[in-house]
């Protein structure tokens, strides 16, 4: 689901992920939840241009929601804030009080900056925790631009993410892989060594199917 714009952003797109798991005996609820009115919500509010849910294959947990915004300032505006926090729903407070594994990242597109989710095959995620300088923030870009070049028949896009810094002025990084091909592909991504012990997540996702299963991922 996407908006159009025709304005050229005077700041980099923003982005919200949030992953999250159901118990076995939510699942349904769940889904009905968030299709009919988590995402749509969501995608309704002034400066989110997109928004799609994916399923985890490799990795947890299961799915995970990305939000691309034309900034990250989206999120302190009077849209989002309406249906957040406080605001939430009835039954979106019912729901996220039983989800586990839940993470919420909200960042800055540092590369390329302007791009939003795509058409792929799947999607390779990895968080990286705690850089703190420049120097290493351009080394992880470099990495993302080198995936995309290496695999060019491939590859899709890459985008790198900044998730806010703390007062130490480190910050966590996500860098998404998107391929054009099905989930063994994303394997031949290799994170760069000299972040080794800063990478502490390595996801494959595939495109979520509404009406669709997926085999081993969710059972009916």
């Amino acid at each position: 689901m996407k908006k159009t714009t025709t304005a050229r952003p005077e700041k980099p797109y923003g982005l919200l992920l949030a992953s999250m798991e159901p118990p076995a005996d939510l699942e349904e609820e769940f889904q009905d939840w968030y299709d009919n009115e988590h995402v749509p919500e969501r995608t309704r509010i002034d400066g989110v241009l997109s928004g799609v849910r994916l399923v985890c294959v490799e990795g947890w947990p299961r799915y995970v929601a990305l939000y691309d915004m034309t900034s990250i300032d989206v999120l302190d505006g009077a849209g989002y804030r309406a249906v957040s926090g406080d605001n939430f729903s009835p039954w979106s407070k019912r729901i996220l009080a039983k989800v586990r594994g839940q993470y919420r990242a909200a960042a800055i597109q540092v590369f390329p900056g302007e791009a939003v989710t795509g058409r792929f095959a799947s999607m390779t995620l990895l968080r990286y925790r705690d850089i703190d300088s420049p120097a290493q923030e351009k080394k992880l870009v470099q990495a993302a631009q080198a995936a995309t070049v290496c695999n060019r028949r491939q590859t899709g896009a890459a985008r790198v993410f900044r998730v806010g810094k703390d007062s130490h002025g480190q910050a966590n990084y996500l860098v998404m892989i998107e391929w054009a091909h099905g989930p063994g592909v994303a394997a031949q991504f290799v994170p760069p060594a000299a972040f080794s012990s800063s990478l502490d997540l390595v996801n494959t996702y595939v495109p979520y199917w509404k009406h669709g299963h997926l085999p081993g991922v969710y059972s009916k």
